[in-house]
Formats: C-alpha cells, structure tokens, sequence
C-alpha cells in the first residue's frame, strides 16, 4: 500500500478511528490492532511475502528468549549465529542470488571455462531489508546484554512490523519502539497535530518535488546519450532532489504517522544538502542506516579507537556495505567506495567531525565559505548519484563521458522539455522553505510557533493548493526505497 495512494488515504482514518475510539482502553488490543493493520498493509502489495515477515519475526523472538537464559557464551553464540544466518540469508538469497551467480558465470567465462547455470526469478520482497536489519539489532542488542527479550509475541512482531516505517524505514532500534508498546498510550492533540503537519511536508516532498523530478531524471538518464552535457547536469540534479524528496517524503509520512498513534520514530534526515564536507552528509542523510552500520560494524571492527590504517579499513567496509545493501549491482559498491574516498581524506586530518552544528547557526545567510563548502559538498554527492542511478557501469561511465564535455558549461535546452523551467523555480522555493527550518525537525516544523494563525493556515491551504495544482497525483507512483 503506497502513502500517495486513494487506498491509504481510506486505511488511514479507518485503523485511526478503531485505534482511538474502539481499542483505546486495552494497550494489548491496540497492539494487536496495530499488527492486523500492518500485516494488511504489507500483504496489500502481496500477500504471499507474509509468511516470509513472520518467519523472520519468530526466529528472533525464540532466539532473544533463549539468548536472556543462556549465560554459556558458546551457546549465546551460537543463538546469535542462528538469527544472522537467517536473516542475512533470506536477504542474501531474494537479494543477492542471481548477483553472485552471474558474477560467479561470468569470472569462469573469462578464465575459459564457460560454465551453465539458470537464474532464479525472484521477487524482492518489499522492505526486506529494513526489517532483517531491526529484527538483526534486537538479537545483536540482547546478545551484548544492552536489552531484555520480550515474551510479548503481539508487542515484538506489531515492533517488527509496524506499518508505517515497515517498508522504507526508518530502521529502528527495538531499544527505542519496542518500549513503547508496553506504555499505555494517550491521545495528544499538539502530537497528532504535528504528524499531520510533517505527513503533508512529506507528501508534498513526494508528489510536488520527487515526482516531478522523476520525469525529467527518468527521460534524461534513459536517453542520455542524445543530449549534451548541461542537459545531463540538470538531469543529476533532477535525480538527487528527487531521491531526496522520496525517500525523506517517505520518512517525514512514516514519522507523523507514527504521531499519530502515539509513537515517536527517529529522525530520519537532516537537511543533508545543506552538509559542509561528505561526513557531515552522512550524518544527516538515512541517520538510521548510519548509525546502524556505525554501531553493528564500525565500532566492533574498533572504530576510530584504532591505527590510521584500520581506520580507513573501516571505513572502507561499511561504505561498502552500504553500497551493497542498496542493491545487487556493481554500480551501488562504485557510489559506496566513492563516499568512502571522499570520506577518508577527512579522516586522515581528523576533520571529519568539524561540522557538527548547523550551517549558519546564528545567522539567516551563510558566509561565502560556508556556500562554497555546501555546493562542493553537493557536487560530489551529484558526481556519486550517477553511480547510484545509473543501469549499469556502462551506462554509467557513458553518462559521465557525455557529461564532461565543453557543453557541460552551455546554456541548457529547455525546448524539449515542457515544464522544466516550472519544476526549476519550485525547487528553488523548496530550498528555500528547508533553509528556513533548517533547525526543525522538517521543513515547515517551525510553522507551528508562529502567532498568527491565519499566516498558519494560509501556508498549509497554499501547500495543499501546489500539491493539487503541481503535484502528480492522477499517476500512483512508488517510493524509490521500495525496490532496496
């Protein structure tokens, strides 16, 4: 079920009113409410990938009983090793099966002995690797004694399955949604406000700013080798703002949803574009991602505890790593290990925690080296997203090829393209409204503390009126992240 579609938008309200108005006096039965209503959203896409969630479910909520008996480190091992080898298994298998043994045919082919081998047709369960990843996090934290297993199988699994960030994250740690389910929740007004008020940034993130870009980047990236190089500049452009604004629209949906119900899921992104070198980048796009490589890989390889050149080992690995959790395509490990290279020249000064606090804390404007800083910042990510959308390494090295020619710096052709100058000057008000409440926790946050309330419910009407008007809404469109 996609949040831009008639079918939400009726589920919504429906498991809204039952939560509240028929549940609200049993916490268990809102748990379970919780769970039938996210196993309907999830099997709305298809039905025969539940088992697969629930399989997934129960592996870990047997093996974290298990693992709060055990005090033999050899058994906990070994509980721990059973959790990992399933869920890194299902993910590898309708992930990464038919990556490995195409790679795997093609090395025999070039060393001259040709091998046969049939693909599998498999289809990649939707959100599989979110949750894998936060079923992963609740064994991992148990095994080093962070966390206490639940014998709470309605709480675990409405945990594991939680509807609105089920699909596309964010990933959460059970250490901050699981308690949840045991507290007793209360309807809050200004809470259920402020979901409303970030579930419409994130649509219009989705339906004005990812969808409209999607046009121009599909058109663009699909026949890249017919148009000259600034055509093809705007066409990484139109890409990275429509990655953003898809995947944090989908956030900014997930997070006010969850307001809703009286859950507080962690921020997603922070304003990523607005990064003064590529580590603060990653500190402020897909934070939980992040942060879970950080504290599943990263500190048990040792960290930055360690010598320069484990450190950049590192580094290295779970860059990588995050290209290949992206996808099964040699053009996701080439973005990844590009972060990494642009990454490690600030570890090697130890500059890559220099930009800790927003850009221009204290000023409306930034300085001329903050800009330039920012737009360097932005242009790698630029050069790296070529990479991440690309077909394959030959489409992308084509791309690239066809870029960098002294048509890069020629004034674009527009008359190809009907209402791209439309989409340029929205993108401009877009950054703008997010350079303003660039210290919320979204982009129209602020709107809330101003004292007027027509100015309030004039700039939610004139939102509402810009999705209608240039929104794409006559065509269900699906949230990038769904295929990762």
């Amino acid at each position: 079920m996609l949040f831009n579609s008639l079918d939400f938008a009726i589920f919504l309200p429906a498991v809204f009113i039952l939560y509240w108005f028929i549940f609200n006096k049993n916490l268990k039965a809102q748990n379970l409410l919780v769970l039938v209503a996210s196993y309907v959203f999830y099997g709305w896409w298809d039905w025969r990938f539940l088992g697969l969630i629930a399989f997934s479910t129960a592996i870990d909520f047997l093996v974290g009983i298990q693992l709060d008996k055990s005090e033999k480190p050899g058994n906990r091992k070994i509980l721990l090793g059973i959790s990992l080898l399933v869920n890194i298994g299902l993910l590898g298998f309708f992930k990464y099966y038919n990556f490995f043994l195409d790679n795997f045919i093609s090395a025999f082919t070039i060393l001259g002995m040709p091998i046969k081998a049939n693909s599998l047709h498999l289809i990649l369960p939707v959100g599989i690797s979110f949750y894998t990843f936060q079923t992963m996090s609740y064994s991992i934290d148990i095994y080093r004694k962070k966390l206490k297993a639940t014998k709470d199988w309605v709480a675990f699994s409405a945990f594991v399955s939680f509807f609105p960030q089920l699909v596309a994250g964010p990933i959460e740690r059970a250490s901050n949604l699981l308690p949840q389910f045991f507290k007793r929740r209360k309807f809050n007004y200004s809470l259920a406000k402020d979901g409303l008020r970030q579930i419409l940034w994130g649509l219009f993130k989705k339906i004005v700013i990812a969808d409209n870009c999607a046009e121009f980047a599909n058109t663009i990236f699909s026949n890249s080798e017919n148009y000259q190089g600034s055509i093809l500049f705007l066409g990484a452009v139109f890409f990275a703002f429509q990655i953003y604004g898809d995947f944090s629209g989908y956030s900014d949906i997930a997070i006010g949803t969850s307001r809703l119900f009286g859950f507080g899921l962690m921020k997603n992104f922070a304003f990523p574009y607005f990064s003064r070198d590529i580590a603060e980048f990653w500190r402020r796009w897909h934070i939980s991602l992040s942060t879970w490589f950080r504290d599943y890989v990263y500190i048990p390889l040792g960290g930055s505890q360690c010598s320069k050149s484990r450190q950049i080992r590192n580094v290295l690995v779970i860059f990588l790593l995050s290209g290949f959790w992206h996808g099964a395509n040699w053009t996701f490990i080439v973005w990844g290990a590009l972060n990494a290279l642009y990454f490690i020249p600030l570890l090697l000064r130890d500059k890559n925690r220099r930009n800790l606090e927003t850009v221009a804390s204290q000023k409306s404007l930034p300085s001329f080296r903050e800009f330039i800083a920012m737009a360097g910042t932005f242009l790698l990510i630029l050069f790296s997203w070529i990479f991440f959308r690309a077909e394959n390494m030959g489409h992308a090295i084509q791309y690239l090829t066809n870029l960098f020619t002294p048509q890069l710096f020629a004034v674009p052709d527009f008359s190809g393209f009907p209402g791209m100058g439309t989409l340029l000057v929205l993108l401009f008000v877009f950054i703008l409204v997010e350079w303003k409440g660039r210290f919320g926790d979204y982009g129209i946050s602020q709107i809330q503390f101003h004292p007027n309330k027509i100015y309030r419910w004039s700039m939610y009407l004139l939102i509402i009126f810009i999705i209608d008007i240039f929104g794409n809404t006559n065509e269900q469109i699906e949230f990038i992240y769904f295929q990762f």
